[in-house]
């Protein structure tokens, strides 16, 4: 069962915290900066497993966003909800001058049905786009929430000689909205002017990674995430009996051509070694009937870019390709693209900046350089809008070999809590040693 915590047990876990020596100086006390987020995990932990518990589909977030309103209240802050449907957040205003960051964490589960095992195991059904489905975090979006919440505490205890402001953003709808082809979460917030009044000079994100060890933290300068580009080929022939094709045009066929090509487009005509590419279909839906040959057939897939350049190009060359071969079978193709998440690229600058405090927090051996990883995310959105740095904390236990271990997304995929204090530290670190100056 979650442990469940006591207004006055709050109360003296903030007290404890003012008492902590403050962080002065250039960068923050790596040990006092350890202390804080020790001070705080057990709070975390909780959270996390509330949260894991009882998981919710983007922008369904009720019952999250109501728990992470209810502790920033708790914290002193006037938190501003439903933003993007479900989106918080809230501004704590530091006792001296200081530049303004945010950090921003995401709220939404997946439609994954969890299997039984933890004693906080998701077992919510709902329905994602007109299916029946379980949800659960497999993302790791409950480590996010309970890690910022944790961050926010401690930077609240100190909020006397903190200088600077920090806008703290929960936001819904990273995996996408119930609907297709609606804005996802962090483009919607944009969209309603989160940044309006309150433009920060940097923003920051984690996320856990099961492709790391608890303790490692990865990190990348520029491109880091791909661009998710949702794509949907539609190809229109003429319907006939399954005996006499000669009489029709067969869209399958077609569509199953188009794909093959597609394929050769990205091996042959794409420089992957210049920067990947991946162009993936994951949907063939055509037809009704053994002995019809349909009148239209509809490919789904995705586009994983890191150059935007090269999105234009490959997305201009599989619209070619679809047209030209349709046009020569007598058929038609249309391609529509949407683009559900521009690359993650962290700027440069702040990364040099931002850098020396993962290893002061994490241990320099701890901190390596990631390669590129062709999943996306839609906090490039807000990195696009004010510089902006995304890193990974390693949530695979130790002594587990990371590279086996069920990757996020997957029903398996199982996050060690020794991932909360290393991300709560983490962020801690790099929030105080930015707001202190570089």
């Amino acid at each position: 069962m979650s442990p469940r915590f006591r207004p006055t047990a709050l109360a003296a876990l903030a007290l404890g915290l003012i008492a902590a020596p403050a962080f002065a100086g250039q960068a923050a006390d790596p040990a006092a900066v350890a202390e804080a987020a020790r001070s705080v995990q057990t709070q975390v932990v909780a959270w996390r497993r509330d949260i894991h518990q009882h998981p919710e589909l983007g922008q369904h977030e009720v019952r999250t966003a109501k728990l992470v309103a209810d502790q920033l209240r708790k914290l002193g802050l006037q938190p501003r909800t439903g933003i993007a449907h479900t989106g918080v957040v809230a501004v704590l205003k530091g006792g001296l001058p200081g530049p303004r960051i945010a950090i921003r964490a995401d709220m939404d589960a997946l439609p994954v049905t969890e299997p039984a095992g933890l004693a906080f195991a998701s077992k919510v059904t709902a329905d994602y786009r007109g299916q029946p489905v379980g949800v659960m975090h497999a993302c790791g979006h409950d480590a996010h929430v309970a890690i910022l919440l944790g961050v926010a505490t401690a930077l609240a205890a100190q909020k006397e000689r903190l200088p600077g402001e920090v806008m703290f953003v929960f936001q819904p709808a990273e995996e996408g909205p119930p609907t297709a082809g609606e804005p996802f979460g962090a483009k919607l917030m944009l969209d309603e002017g989160v940044f309006k009044d309150f433009k920060p000079d940097a923003v920051f994100g984690l996320h856990v990674w099961a492709g790391l060890n608890v303790g490692q933290v990865g990190y990348r300068s520029g491109p880091m995430l791909a661009s998710a580009d949702e794509w949907s080929l539609t190809v229109r022939g003429k319907q006939t009996h399954g005996s006499r094709p000669w009489d029709g045009v067969d869209p399958i066929t077609v569509g199953a051509q188009i794909l093959l090509a597609s394929q050769s487009m990205i091996a042959r005509q794409v420089n992957i070694a210049a920067t990947p590419v991946v162009l993936t279909a994951g949907q063939f839906n055509s037809g009704v009937r053994f002995n019809i040959i349909p009148d239209e057939a509809k490919l789904v897939g995705t586009l994983r870019t890191f150059d935007p350049a090269v999105r234009e190009d490959v997305i201009a060359r599989l619209r070619r390709t679809a047209d030209d071969y349709a046009h020569a079978a007598g058929a038609s193709a249309e391609l529509a693209v949407v683009n559900n998440a521009p690359a993650t690229i962290n700027d440069a600058a702040l990364t040099r900046r931002v850098l020396p405090s993962l290893r002061r927090a994490a241990g320099e051996a701890n901190v390596s350089e990631s390669g590129l990883v062709t999943v996306a995310e839609d906090f490039s959105q807000f990195a696009n809008t004010v510089p902006g740095f995304y890193f990974f904390v390693g949530s695979t236990a130790q002594g587990s070999a990371a590279a086996k271990a069920p990757i996020n997304h997957s029903p398996n995929f199982m996050l060690d809590e020794g991932a909360l204090e290393v991300g709560t530290k983490t962020m801690l670190q790099v929030a105080l040693d930015y707001l202190h100056g570089p």
